[in-house]
């Protein structure tokens, strides 16, 4: 019997990766930009047929961002999250639609929770592609989504999936900014004081 998720999401697989960046040319950081992502990948009960209700997949989609969270942020290797982002893609008798679907803000409450927190909208992507096409993940920081240094993305491959009647929905969370960010713009602890005043 496959897993499910809340027993409203067939799992076929889940899956994950990490970055760890020291320098982008310029000097070694002092502690590196670790960047992480988690992934699962679902049966799409919708594949291959119209049908204007999606709640069935955004529903129960709190478990599979709450699940989702955990296994990016313990990546981070117990590093707080400081930047996230989220999307996926359907595979190719599905539509973009459907991984809209498990990716709203009821997804999105449930991730912010379990990556300690955070006040902004959280990007996204999501398109309809063939097993094993990458999709970049964009990244913003977690509490104001305008601190420019914290613009990145993270890249998602898994081989063998979506499969046409599957979505893949990921995470991608990061400890950080990118490592020599220096275009100007709000800065990290200008935007937390701000907040805090």
């Amino acid at each position: 019997m496959a897993e499910t998720v809340d027993g409203a999401y067939e799992v076929r697989s889940w899956h994950g990766g990490v970055e760890e960046i020291w320098h982008e040319g310029g000097a070694r950081a002092e502690l590196p930009l670790v960047k992480a992502w988690a992934g699962v990948i679902i049966r799409n009960p919708f594949a291959g047929r119209w049908v204007a209700d999606l709640s069935g997949l955004t529903a129960p989609s709190a478990r599979l961002g709450a699940d989702l969270g955990r296994r990016a942020a313990a990546l981070l290797g117990g590093r707080a999250v400081e930047s996230y982002g989220k999307g996926g893609i359907a595979g190719v008798n599905g539509e973009q639609e459907h991984v809209v679907a498990c990716v709203t803000t009821v997804f999105g409450d449930a991730l912010r929770a379990a990556v300690g927190g955070g006040r902004a909208w959280i990007s996204s992507v999501t398109k309809t592609a063939a097993p094993g096409t990458p999709i970049d993940i964009p990244l913003a920081f977690k509490d104001e989504v305008y601190v420019r240094s914290h613009y990145d993305a993270v890249g998602v491959l898994v081989p063998d999936g979506p499969r046409p009647d599957e979505l893949l929905i990921c995470v991608a969370v990061a400890t950080g900014g990118r490592v020599h960010h220096r275009v100007g713009g709000l800065g990290r602890d200008e935007a937390l004081e701000a907040m805090a005043g």
